[in-house]
């Protein structure tokens, strides 16, 4: 991904404006997602406490009056075990070959294992591009463990970032507690380089409403199960309109002789959004449904109040839950539930 020829806008062409692109990289579950959203001011990317939630490349944008970053949010580098693991991993490395710098995101409250060296092996090979070390989840820890993990973290850079001179930077930082979320945001403004900005001010991420909706369904389905499921679960958008709907509204007043009602007929906007949502096996689809519909009404009624936020609009959703076997395994499959990209 190399967006640098994305279209520019006229404004803040002042000499001296920076705007550029950062990767935010880490091992699944490192807060690569909720920093993101932190840094943007709003949801851009879904977050769950599962592993392996982010699975396309989303871009949040913050514009200020000095500076414009565009942050891509990766899905976490690990280890493949499915064709779906090795196509992310893919993406990752392709994103990583056309950014101006990298945020390596790596949680205060876990040590240091191999999934983070493995991480870090891959940056190194990355020759012009600086790195820099976010230490996530700071609220997490005490103020000595905190110290501690940053002499770890500064300490794996040295030894396996040698050659670029180790991390260009260690920030601890809280997304959740808002603890030094703008400092990160000025230090990787620092890594962009002069330009004008590439985006208007008010767009906050150039993500298709529909591809976010669809993320917004999984993440509320997400939060209910456990083991495989959450990986086996996709969700594709399969069509998404506006209409006006008749709303009436009812007012009381004092006529004088008494309380009189009175009604009035209005238009009003609703987005109708139907969806599937795609599981690897039957029993799973049996699941995700719940005893009488129960479950997916819950996952709907989550989903829809975040869709809602998203859109603007009343939301009218229909879910189905359908099986795609296997289809973190079978290309055939993964185009249908929506991965025709990788």
């Amino acid at each position: 991904m190399n967006d640098h020829h994305a279209p520019q806008h006229p404004a803040d062409n002042a000499p001296g404006y920076r705007a550029g692109f950062i990767s935010l990289v880490g091992r699944p579950n490192a807060g690569k997602s909720t920093l993101t959203n932190a840094l943007v001011g709003t949801k851009v990317a879904i977050t769950s406490s599962k592993p392996q939630t982010t699975r396309r490349v989303l871009r949040g944008i913050i514009s200020t009056e000095d500076y414009q970053l565009i942050l891509v949010d990766t899905p976490g580098l690990h280890r493949p075990r499915t064709l779906l693991g090795e196509k992310l991993n893919d993406l990752v490395a392709e994103t990583l070959a056309g950014v101006d710098a990298v945020g390596l995101c790596l949680p205060a409250d876990e040590t240091i294992g191999p999934g983070d060296r493995f991480i870090v092996t891959q940056l190194s090979y990355l020759k012009d591009t600086p790195v820099i070390a976010l230490v996530t989840k700071a609220d997490k820890v005490t103020k000595q463990h905190l110290g501690e993990k940053l002499l770890h973290v500064q300490a794996l850079g040295d030894e396996m970032l040698a050659e670029h001179g180790g991390f260009a930077e260690l920030v601890p930082v809280s997304a959740l507690t808002d603890f030094q979320v703008d400092t990160v945001a000025t230090v990787l403004a620092n890594y962009v380089p002069e330009s004008p900005k590439l985006y208007p001010d008010d767009e906050l991420t150039d993500e298709a409403d529909t591809v976010m909706v669809a993320e917004l369904i999984r993440e509320a389905a997400l939060e209910d199960f456990r083991d495989e499921l959450p990986h086996s679960l996709a969700v594709v958008v399969e069509e998404m309109s506006l209409r006006e709907r008749d709303e009436e509204t009812t007012a009381q007043h004092d006529a004088g002789d008494g309380q009189r009602t009175s009604r009035r007929h209005t238009k009003a906007p609703i987005t109708d959004v139907y969806a599937a949502i795609y599981v690897e096996r039957d029993s799973q689809k049996a699941i995700v449904i719940g005893t009488k519909a129960a479950q997916l009404r819950t996952i709907g009624a989550r989903a829809r109040a975040e869709i809602e936020k998203l859109l603007g609009t009343k939301v009218y959703l229909d879910l189905r839950v359908k099986v795609a076997k296997e289809w973190q395994r079978d290309p055939k499959q993964m185009r249908r539930v929506g991965f025709e990209d990788l």
